[in-house]
């Protein structure tokens, strides 16, 4: 006993002293944290220092406030921003026949694009001062989503010029007369914008581009100024066949110092008209039948004056970091709108069809396995819908939290992949076959282009997520690393000595913290609320302890050997992503009244988030370099084992129940999907009905031909007519189960095409 406290007041001592602790403990760690330091390149410093941390800090804390959670505001939508909704949206949606405009025309019809242009479709980010509609993120987010329920093609479109462009750019970045020379004329579709950073050899790493523009004397207008003399060639660029302004991201050198005594400035960005001399617009692309605008642009030696520099001359080099700021707000509103219309289209015409479509008898959506698929496509419709608005919500808070949006960009993409892949295995034939009715097949083949833009999903899960995440939202490595980076040693010691203090203690209290959790179930852990959700909150608050903890061990171990290895980290990363996903889960649920109809949704959606965090955590232990730490870790965080499953199979059959009948929750959980009386949508949707409200009779009708009253071999129109004859059912009836009868079958139905049509 004697021994333990000589030991605890030896440790108490260390590091209750300062000169003591500074000696034996913060200076070696100071040159142990400066050695394994991971070298930054400035692109890699000015993404980790661009945008905020968010509601991804709390979950890095390994102590998430939930009452933070729940105060930040429940998106919504403005009156005028409902009124567009209803009524140039729904114009537009009614006059796209997405068939027609990729198969056959490759493109919008002009009439579409002059509807665009003339009601400020590519003007919703725009002030109202420059003529543009002033929407808010989740508005935007809303219209693409909306209109990708019926085309891919025309969603994109509007999607680019109000994310990341010339337009977002200059809001945020741009000198007064840039905002006044561009910003109405894009309003009114005037001017059609375009951005090209992608080129051939660099696309994700931006900092490799080899486009350049080298600072010299020129002739502009008639006279001699200095400006940039651009070479460049690129690709993938959307809007580019059509666009009349020319975003250009390129590396600024100045050889000759005309502007100072920096000869290489960095990434820089600059606007261009189209029509300007030496600016050729390329041949155009074809992405997987998606007929969207994409193409090439490039220009040799071409001049231009510093001013069209965005931002001016103050914003040379500064590219890099108005890129990352600006592609982390497109993050966060086009592609998780994209995603979310996935899930909502999926989910209403996959529901119908699970219905109207029969096998021996039955509707197919009575089989368990179909049951299996659909429940997953409507959880995951509840997941991504709850991470649009949640995300959408946190830029209309002024904020641009890159890490949260990497994660929406990847795991919704993703999430909606798994919803397509559901949706056309259940449709199978019918999901196959390319026609006017077919509504899934524009949106299967556009899937990985989603997952290709602003990087490849690989690159975002594996560098980008848990890379920022990392650094930027634990509460002191950041500044641990700047103070590293003083040239000053004794005044950077000083600060790191009380910076590794909190770290130390921090680490300390997540381990025992979640130790304990594991021990007890997270029995004691709190929650912000009582009821079915509570031991979600609790689960949660555990795994992000095990996060943090795991995250310190990690980056001590590994150090600067974390950044390459990138299946270790990723897993890390999905931890993350998953306490976030789940997080939006729960803050839709207290958002729209603890909707009991609601509670299975949530419950699949937060249970397979969990699962998932205890699949990240077994792959990081399992995979760990140093097999004592991979116990030791282990043992803290499941202390009992990883008892997360997946969803029950009896919250999977609440679900398919909630989806195969006709009503508010369906319509509430669908409410993006636009249905087309003229389209394939509008036969499904009526068919969907009619068999529904006739579902009584016609089991009447099976129970009598298995009973031999009916013939059991005959179609089902000769047998509703047996039935009226027999005076089993009324000729009322009769008519109602033949209408119903022939919906269904028009609904199954696919295109077929002449010899030579196609």
């Amino acid at each position: 006993m004697s021994v333990f406290i000589l030991l605890l007041v030896l440790v108490i001592v260390v590091f209750a002293v300062k000169d003591i602790r500074i000696s034996l403990i913060s200076r070696p760690a100071f040159k142990f944290f400066k050695k394994v330091l991971p070298p930054l390149s400035q692109t890699e410093r000015e993404a980790m220092e661009a945008g905020d941390v968010w509601w991804d800090g709390e979950l890095f804390s390994g102590n998430p406030d939930w009452k933070v959670l729940h105060s930040y505001p429940k998106p919504e939508l403005s009156k005028k921003e409902c009124a567009f909704l209803d009524n140039e949206v729904e114009t537009l949606l009614a006059m796209l026949d997405d068939y027609q405009i990729v198969q056959k025309d490759k493109d919008l019809p002009k009439e579409v694009w002059d509807y665009l242009k003339v009601n400020g479709f590519f003007a919703m980010i725009i002030p109202e001062k420059f003529g543009g509609r002033q929407f808010s993120a989740i508005a935007n987010s809303t219209i693409v989503a909306k209109i990708a329920t019926k085309s891919l093609t025309a969603a994109v479109t509007v999607m680019v010029p109000n994310s990341l462009g010339p337009g977002e750019l200059l809001l945020h970045y741009g000198t007064k007369e840039q905002q006044e020379r561009w910003l109405p004329t894009l309003a009114t579709g005037e001017d059609v914008p375009c951005f090209a950073l992608t080129g051939p050899e660099a696309g994700s790493d931006a900092g490799s581009i080899p486009d350049s523009g080298v600072v010299c004397k020129g002739e502009f207008n008639g006279e001699e100024v200095i400006g940039l003399r651009l070479n460049w060639s690129k690709r993938y660029i959307t809007l580019a066949p059509v666009a009349t302004v020319l975003g250009l991201a390129f590396k600024m050198y100045d050889p000759e110092c005309l502007l100072g005594k920096e000869k290489e400035l960095g990434i820089t960005c600059a606007l261009i008209p189209t029509d300007h001399e030496g600016v050729k617009i390329g041949e155009r692309h074809y992405p997987l039948n998606m007929a969207f605008m994409n193409g090439t642009t490039y220009g040799k030696d071409v001049f231009i004056p510093l001013e069209w520099i965005i931002g001016g001359q103050q914003g040379a080099g500064r590219g890099w970091r108005m890129l990352v700021e600006c592609l982390s707000a497109g993050r966060g509103i086009s592609l998780p709108a994209l995603s979310s219309a996935t899930g909502h289209l999926c989910s209403r015409m996959t529901s119908a069809y699970a219905v109207v479509r029969q096998q021996f008898g039955v509707s197919i959506g009575q089989f368990e396995g179909v049951q299996e698929a659909l429940a997953r496509i409507g959880g995951l419709t509840y997941s991504l819908e709850s991470c649009r608005l949640m995300t959408a919500g946190a830029i209309d808070l002024k904020l641009s939290p890159s890490v949260v949006t990497a994660i929406a960009k990847y795991h919704m993409t993703e999430m909606g992949r798994t919803v397509m892949n559901d949706a056309m295995d259940i449709h199978s034939g019918k999901g196959i076959q390319v026609g006017p009715n077919n509504y899934l097949a524009h949106g299967y083949m556009g899937i990985p282009v989603s997952i290709t833009v602003e990087g490849a999903n690989i690159l975002t899960r594996n560098l980008m997520i848990f890379g920022q995440g990392a650094t930027r939202c634990h509460p002191f490595v950041l500044k641990e690393m700047e103070a590293a980076g003083m040239e000053d040693d004794e005044l950077a010691l000083k600060q790191f000595d009380g910076l590794l203090l909190q770290h130390i203690i921090f680490a300390s209290t997540n381990a025992g913290m979640a130790f304990v959790h594991g021990l007890t179930r997270s029995y004691f852990a709190k929650s912000p609320v009582s009821g079915a959700t509570t031991n979600y909150y609790k689960q949660l608050g555990r795994m992000s302890r095990g996060l943090a903890f795991c995250t310190d061990v990690a980056m001590l171990i590994l150090g600067g050997e974390l950044k390459r290895k990138e299946m270790i980290s990723a897993r890390l990363g999905d931890v993350l992503s998953h306490l976030y996903i789940a997080s939006t889960v729960l803050k839709r649920f207290e958002d729209e009244g603890r909707q009991q109809a609601d509670l299975a949704f949530v419950q699949y959606s937060v249970e397979r988030n969990l699962f998932e965090i205890g699949q990240a955590f077994d792959g990081f232990f399992k995979n760990f370099s140093n097999p004592f730490v991979n116990f030791l870790l282990k043992r803290i965080v499941f202390p009992l084992g990883n008892h997360y499953h997946r969803p029950s199979d009896n919250i999977a059959q609440t679900i398919c129940e909630h989806m195969t009948k006709p009503g508010v929750f369906r319509n509430r959980l669908t409410h993006l999907c636009y249905v087309d009386d003229n389209a394939g949508t509008g036969v499904m949707e009526q068919a969907f009905a009619a068999m529904n409200d006739t579902a009584d009779a016609f089991k009447r009708i099976k129970k009598w031909q298995r009973e031999g009253v009916l013939n059991r071999n005959a179609s089902v129109e000769v047998v509703i007519d047996e039935a009226v004859e027999k005076q089993l059912i009324t000729e009322q009836e009769g008519r109602r189960l033949q209408d119903a009868n022939e919906l269904r079958k028009q609904a199954i139905a696919v295109d077929n095409f002449a010899k030579g049509t196609l």
